[in-house]
């Protein structure tokens, strides 16, 4: 076989595994395995494939057609620019996501910055890196995902100190700026997501429990106690939260309090200032 039946071959397993985008799929798991581009991929393809090749490079065909994200089967995720592990113990980090650290990197420079429900990391080290913030913080339950976290900051040369914690628990300092994505999936959705979501990211990274509103009330309802004077609470939401975590922070008497829209034009962030 050579390099490009092997592709097809990747491809025709993907498909007929309900895979959506099965041949985008296919071509980034040969470049990964093989380590090539586009270009040397065409000047090649009609090179034979060693037996072992083929062999493991269709084994990563098979994790993929067994709905195991992308990028749980590469290990990483790119992020603002820099490059993430990722594994089983943390969300992959999402475009979506770098419309709330855009906004944040606007205002952290020489401010200390906590982020809660850090999992990956990415959000934490990507204000660290890119946003100069004198001091950053990442938060998580999750042992496992602060080992990924810790991982990630080592390999983006990010100084961040990582606190685990259900939430501020152990979190006894305060800080100019609070940020946090935290699960915000209802309950009753989770079940309803893709398989790639539903069965193999973790769930107690995607369930914001009945009404996907724990959290942000939960963090709202003490965030003032770990602000300094004049201090930033910003929220990563889901496209219909807008206003009812609006209104969360309206109740807690915050200040110019905004809803941004992401590039799909959906509400993806909020914030307000103590």
């Amino acid at each position: 076989m050579n390099m490009e039946q092997l592709l097809q071959a990747g491809e025709k397993v993907l498909s007929q595994s309900e895979i959506t985008e099965s041949k985008i799929d296919a071509w980034y798991l040969m470049e990964y395995y093989f380590h090539l581009n586009r270009v040397s991929f065409w000047v090649n393809k009609s090179k034979l494939v060693k037996k072992e090749q083929e062999k493991e490079y269709l084994a990563l065909i098979k994790r993929r057609s067994e709905h195991i994200p992308l990028q749980y089967i590469t290990g990483e995720q790119e992020f603002m620019g820099l490059s993430f592990k990722v594994n089983e113990h943390v969300l992959i980090p999402r475009q979506d996501t770098e419309c709330l650290v855009e906004k944040v990197l606007s205002l952290c420079k020489d401010k200390r910055v906590l982020d809660m429900c850090t999992g990956s990391g990415c959000i934490a080290i990507s204000l660290q890196k890119l946003g100069q913030a004198s001091k950053t913080c990442g938060v998580d339950i999750s042992e496992k995902a602060l080992a990924v976290a810790k991982e990630n900051a080592k390999g983006n040369e990010a100084n961040v100190e990582w606190i685990q914690s259900d939430l501020f628990e152990s979190v006894s300092e305060k800080y100019d700026i609070i940020v946090s994505n935290p699960p915000y999936i209802e309950s009753e959705e989770v079940r309803n997501l893709m398989p790639e979501v539903r069965i193999h990211e973790p769930r107690i990274a995607l369930d914001g429990k009945e009404d996907g509103l724990f959290f942000y009330r939960s963090i709202v309802g003490v965030a003032k106690d770990y602000l300094l004077e004049d201090g930033w609470l910003f929220f990563e939401i889901g496209y219909n939260q807008g206003e009812s975590v609006k209104q969360l922070l309206a109740n807690a008497n915050f200040k110019e309090i905004e809803v941004i829209k992401d590039l799909s034009g959906l509400d993806r962030v909020v914030f307000g200032k103590c």
